[in-house]
């Protein structure tokens, strides 16, 4: 029913590499890039997507886990930035991917009273400005009454609070999710397929020629268009194109510390402002997400990385709200990410528009960058809107605004009726909301796994056996980090990283990826190999090897 990324698929996807004149080559597999392949698919082209790591291996699954229009901008003035952002929002709760997107509540403490008519009435535009009715509205609290919410914050400081709504979702999981639908569309999509350079005929790009990272294999994609979807690495792509780039990549760092939910007694998420942006403190399962900075990054994408500057700051901004302050003790993982925002006249990419920009550097070869996640669809629409112009009138305009994702038909229905399918599973309840929440109806897979197997109901690190196997035959994980810090979210949910499961979790997925018994056990080593290099700091988006 869904389509299925498994190694047998990506084999007869790279053979079609070498063998098919593709519409569309899109290059880059994170959010942009994988929501340009469902784009171009869904309107009736021959689509290839690659990607020379793992889907979301790089800014996609560093993010501070919010689908937001971005209450900041409202006070840059931004207003058709927010609006946007905010439709996109709605689109995603109601329509596209209602399991994989939910509404969170989020307090915003009020320094001053008067704060509470200039801060209400950003948030009353903010709530209606673009996709109102997705989430509740805005709730002005008194002192004690955000007390009564936040029994950790220390209210005596603040005149009160205002509670408004966002929206939450595993960004690793919305991409996987996206290169699926796209594959059920008719796209051809391989990870670890790097491309070397682009391919030119009668002065226009034609293709590129993409390595296989797992065979060293070179195979040559003949494309009538190219897209360059690469984010921070949008510079080292431009430079495969001669003349000038038609613009930059300003890299800036984005920090999220982890630290244990007991740790803060909060009723949802809450936000504050800083000298430069903004702080979010976030619910994640068993542990808070707190963050980020917004600092200028030079250095490779691949190095990103947090340092005790970066945690001592995030450290003393969430300390100003509450009660008892936390210290680096407190602080169990952090990840940092990177935003591709355009160059600008400012110094200062706090101060950089979140705003996306569409090139076309040379004739087929076409180039987005900027943006943000939570406007994915949009960039997409965009960028194949440029890339198609010249195809013919016959191209279809984009359907993505109407496309729900994998999982999504049906969700609400099996939601409704979860006890129901608890029952017949033999599995919890409170198992199956989370099974829900993950693949929405795509749970028929993976209770069919269970049905037929059903040592595949065992735990294993919060997780089920069979989501482990899926991973692997169902959304193209392609080994141990694939599994443990992007398919599922055990590499930042553990203290360990992983390391105590990793060797069961490479005995589930050895089978379907013909692993032999000394390819399994390696894959386990250099895991544990590069988690303890990484342990050190703590960085849960450390890559620990493949």
């Amino acid at each position: 029913m869904f389509a299925r990324l498994d190694p047998a698929r990506r084999a007869r996807s790279l053979e079609a590499l070498g063998g098919t004149e593709f519409d569309v080559l899109v290059v880059g597999g994170g959010v942009v890039g994988a929501g340009a392949a469902l784009d171009a698919a869904s309107r009736g082209l021959s689509v290839a997507l690659v990607e020379a790591d793992d889907w979301a291996a790089g800014t996609s699954s560093r993010s501070s886990k919010l689908v937001h229009g971005g209450l900041r901008y409202l006070e840059q003035l931004e207003f058709k930035l927010v609006r946007e952002a905010l439709k996109e929002r709605g689109l995603l709760l109601r329509r596209l991917a209602p399991h994989l997107v939910r509404p969170v509540p989020f307090l915003f403490p009020l320094k001053k009273q008067w704060e509470r008519a200039y801060v209400g009435a950003g948030v009353l535009l903010y709530d209606s400005i673009g996709g109102a009715g997705a989430v509740p509205m805005h709730r002005h609290l008194s002192r004690s009454k955000m007390a009564a919410v936040g029994p950790s914050l220390d209210a005596s400081a603040f005149a009160g609070a205002i509670r408004y709504y966002d929206a939450q979702m595993d960004d690793a999981r919305l991409v996987s999710t996206l290169v699926r639908t796209a594959a059920q569309h008719g796209a051809t999509v391989v990870s670890r397929a790097r491309v070397t350079s682009l391919l030119r005929t009668d002065g226009r790009v034609s293709g590129a020629s993409v390595r296989d990272e797992l065979s060293g294999v070179t195979h040559v994609v003949r494309a009538r268009r190219v897209i360059s979807a690469t984010g921070v690495w949008t510079d080292s792509l431009n430079s495969m194109s001669p003349g000038t780039a038609p613009f930059h990549v300003r890299m800036s760092k984005g920090v999220h510390v982890l630290v244990d939910r007991s740790r803060i007694q909060l009723d949802g998420g809450l936000i504050t402002q800083t000298e430069k942006s903004v702080l979010f403190v976030i619910p994640w399962g068993a542990y808070w997400i707190i963050g980020t900075t917004d600092t200028p990054y030079s250095g490779s994408p691949e190095d990103v990385a947090a340092t005790p500057e970066d945690v001592s700051y995030i450290l003393d901004h969430v300390n100003a709200v509450l009660r008892t302050p936390l210290t680096a003790d407190d602080v169990v993982g952090t990840y940092a990410g990177l935003r591709p925002l355009l160059d600008g006249a400012s110094g200062d990419t706090a101060q950089l528009s979140r705003e996306h920009a569409v090139a076309e550097p040379e004739p087929g070869f076409f180039v987005i960058a900027g943006g943000k996640y939570t406007t994915y669809r949009v960039m997409a629409a965009d960028v194949v809107n440029a890339a198609v112009a010249g195809l013919g009138s016959a191209v279809a305009p984009s359907l993505t605004a109407r496309l729900p994702l994998c999982g999504a038909v049906g969700f609400h229905e099996l939601w409704a009726d979860r006890a129901r399918v608890a029952a017949e599973s033999g599995l919890p309840t409170s198992t199956v909301e989370r099974l829900l929440r993950r693949y929405g109806s795509a749970v028929s897979d993976v209770l069919a796994m269970i049905a037929q197997d059903p040592s595949l109901a065992e735990p294993v690190a919060g997780y089920l056996a069979a989501e482990i196997v899926y991973a692997v035959t169902h959304e193209g994980a392609l080994g141990l980090e694939d599994v443990l810090a992007r398919r599922t979210r055990i590499a930042m949910e553990h203290l360990d990283f992983g390391v105590s499961v990793a060797g069961q979790v490479a005995e589930l997925i050895a089978q379907p990826l013909g692993w032999s018994d000394a390819e399994r056990d390696a894959a386990v080593s250099a895991y544990r190999a590069g988690v303890s290099v990484a342990a050190p700091v703590r960085d849960v988006a450390a890559r620990p090897g493949m």
